[in-house]
C-alpha cells in the first residue's frame, strides 16, 4: 500500500461522501459500520463500529485499505481478513482522533499486510 493515508483511485470513492453508516466488508465478511470518516489529504481514513462482533471495539481504518466504495449499496470493501482488523489497535476517539503517534503505529500495522 503506497499511500496509505488515501483513497486508492479504483476504490471508486467521492470526495466529501459521508461515509457514516456504511456497512464494512473484509476480505472474509462483514466487520461493522463506519461511525466516523475523513477525506483530508494524507490523513483520510475510516472508523469502524465493530459492535457487536467484537463487543464494541472501534479501530480506524487507513483509506489505503479501502478497495472499494460502493454508494448505490452503502458498503464499503476493505483489504483486509476479520482477523487483521480484530488483531488492530484499538480506536478511541478522544485520545487517537488527532494522535500521529497512533496513526504512525497503525501504518506501520496496516503497512506491514
Amino acid at each position: 500500500m503506497n499511500d496509505i493515508w488515501g483513497y486508492r483511485p479504483a476504490a471508486r470513492y467521492t470526495a466529501g461522501t459521508d461515509l457514516t453508516g456504511y456497512q464494512v466488508d473484509a476480505i472474509d465478511g462483514h466487520v461493522g459500520k463506519v461511525d466516523d470518516a475523513t477525506d483530508d489529504v494524507g490523513s483520510a481514513f475510516i472508523v469502524v463500529n465493530c459492535k457487536p462482533w467484537l463487543f464494541g471495539k472501534h479501530v480506524m481504518l487507513p483509506a489505503g485499505t479501502v478497495t472499494l466504495v460502493d454508494h448505490s449499496q452503502e458498503t464499503i470493501r476493505v483489504a483486509l481478513t476479520k482477523d487483521q482488523i480484530k488483531n488492530a489497535p484499538e480506536y478511541d476517539r478522544d485520545a487517537h482522533r488527532d494522535d500521529t503517534g497512533y496513526r504512525t503505529t497503525l501504518g506501520s500495522y496496516y503497512g506491514s499486510r
